[in-house]
């Protein structure tokens, strides 16, 4: 099969299937004798990211692996198309969301710390059946509180490839930077939520040896989660 070919397969592959497909998915889709190898599919999937150039739709790889997705430009033209309106998530919930982002491994303690007010139980609760957090330890000191980190559901739902591609905070004026895809309610703090952010980075992390060592062993990169099933959030 020659290149234009191979595209062809790659790019209606990714129409169908209706999620990210990781390079070894994409591989599996073709005979062992003529399988191209990874460094050839991502050749080949360049050449489909820059015949979208210009358009509409843009191929793009995530936590979970590579997707067609519509750029965000064209979202307010396609608003009508969506029966249901986005879910629209509290600042609590959003600044919570953040800090476990930017500070993981965390625990509620030091959420409510930088915030100066309790997180709800429906707070972690949507974010853990949204998927978009996890337990990845417990902390070492009376009571053994959980520790938070993000998933790859997380990563997915707002196109990064990884944690290093969140912007620096020192970028962030606003949730805008950092929610690529929800529209949100206005916000009146946010400067006020990254420069407990910056300033109190050092009172968190790192954490003491001994805590470290309470995690367990089998603990994973947060961002390498599980999926958990989708539910409808809620705030607190």
């Amino acid at each position: 099969m020659d290149d234009t070919e191979i595209k062809y397969v790659l790019e209606a592959a990714l129409l169908a299937a209706g999620r990210p497909l990781t390079l070894d998915s994409l591989s599996e889709l073709f005979a062992k004798r003529s399988r191209p190898d990874k460094p050839h599919l991502r050749r080949v999937l360049d050449m489909l990211a820059a015949d979208y150039a210009g358009r509409g739709i843009e191929l793009k790889e995530v936590a979970s692996g590579y997707r067609i997705q519509i750029k965000r430009s064209m979202s307010e033209w396609l608003t009508p198309l969506w029966e249901e309106r986005a879910p629209r998530y509290s600042r609590a919930l959003l600044e919570t969301l953040a800090l476990i982002a930017y500070r993981q491994p965390i625990t509620r303690g030091d959420i409510e710390e930088v915030r100066g007010v309790a997180v709800t139980t429906n707070i972690v609760r949507t974010l853990l059946e949204r998927g978009w957090i996890r337990v990845v330890g417990h902390r070492d000191v009376p009571g053994k509180p959980a520790m938070f980190g993000t998933t790859r559901e997380f990563l997915d739902y707002f196109g990064l490839k990884k944690l290093d591609d969140l912007p620096p905070l020192s970028e962030i004026k606003d949730f805008d930077n950092f929610n690529v895809t929800l529209d949100l309610p206005e916000l009146d703090s946010q400067t006020d939520l990254v420069e407990d952010l910056k300033i109190e980075k050092t009172d968190l992390a790192p954490h003491s040896s001994a805590e470290h060592e309470a995690l367990p062993l089998t603990q994973s990169d947060p961002s390498d989660g599980s999926a958990v099933p989708e539910s409808h959030p809620e705030s607190g």
